[in-house]
């Protein structure tokens, strides 16, 4: 009987952390690898301790962002991916909804362990959240730039405090967190592409969907511009910058010219691997890494 019950429970667990990778899955590479990416990178890690702690924070964190997100986009959801928790039927919409703030609670919880600072980093994610979800951001073009931004740069900034020396940010990592929400407002719409059919069903309006040509061009133009930038401001070596300028150069290109919903959903993932090694250049800042 005891075996029995403890089995019930083992499958309930196996269950319920299914759904939560399930709710997380598709931003392991657009949120936890960039960001765990970044903050190793800006801070720099020190130990695999710190680095435990930061995937922890950084796990919880997008499972609130996740949660709260396809609460609200389960017609999307049924066109686009119909794994996941809420159109598959692993989940209610009030058990979505009870999960959402109980996330909350729960990060507030793990940053007060830290330091009041953290604690002020997710509260404005979790603001940055709602008026993303709730207040109807995520349907503007202009709304979703700054939310995401904000959201990104919240990320970043209790990853890198977590990682850093006692906990802190120097200037370096202040800058980069900085540079890095300026970067992700302008080129966020790269996340679109691959969306369109489903933001089109729920009436959402994105970049692409507003302006299809002008949206791929300044994809282009921002990838490019933003290699050739951040070369030059973190004062890389000509090898480096040659091969990130290259790269800025491909992911652009791939934009612009291939336009299938195969070929904008594997220039997303390429996008993201861009922007992890746009991540990783503060570094040389701390150690000239990458001065070759």
């Amino acid at each position: 009987m005891v075996v029995g019950f403890l089995l019930r429970v083992f499958s309930a667990v196996l269950y319920y952390l299914h759904t939560a990778i399930l709710f997380t899955w598709t931003d392991y590479k657009t949120i936890f690898l960039p960001i765990t990416v970044f903050a190793c990178a800006t801070a720099p890690v020190r130990s695999f301790t710190d680095l435990l702690q930061c995937w922890v924070w950084v796990w919880f964190h997008q499972l609130l962002c996740n949660v709260s997100n396809q609460a609200r986009s389960r017609e999307e959801d049924r066109l686009n991916r119909p794994w996941r928790p809420l159109p598959s039927g692993r989940i209610s919409e009030s058990q979505a909804y009870a999960l959402r703030w109980a996330t909350v609670l729960l990060c507030i919880f793990i940053s007060s362990i830290y330091d009041q600072d953290l604690v002020l980093t997710t509260l404005g994610l979790v603001v940055t959240t709602f008026i993303y979800d709730e207040l109807g951001a995520a349907g503007n073009v202009i709304g979703k730039a700054l939310c995401t931004a904000g959201g990104y740069a919240s990320f970043e900034l209790g990853a890198t405090t977590i990682i850093g020396a006692n906990h802190e940010m120097d200037s370096v990592s202040v800058t980069a967190v900085i540079i890095s929400g300026i970067l992700i407002f302008t080129a966020i719409q790269a996340q679109d592409f691959p969306d369109v059919e489903g933001d089109k069903a729920v009436g959402r309006m994105t970049f692409p969907i507003y302006a299809p040509e002008l949206s791929r061009l300044l994809t282009l133009f921002a990838t490019v511009a933003w290699s050739i930038f951040l070369s030059w401001f973190w004062g890389v070596g000509p090898i480096s910058t040659t091969a990130f300028i290259s790269f800025g150069i491909h992911v652009g290109m791939r934009y612009y010219l291939w336009r299938t919903l195969e070929a904008d959903r594997k220039s997303y993932l390429i996008f993201n691997v861009w922007l992890m090694a746009a991540h990783v250049l503060p570094l040389h800042a701390r150690t000239s890494v990458l001065a070759f």
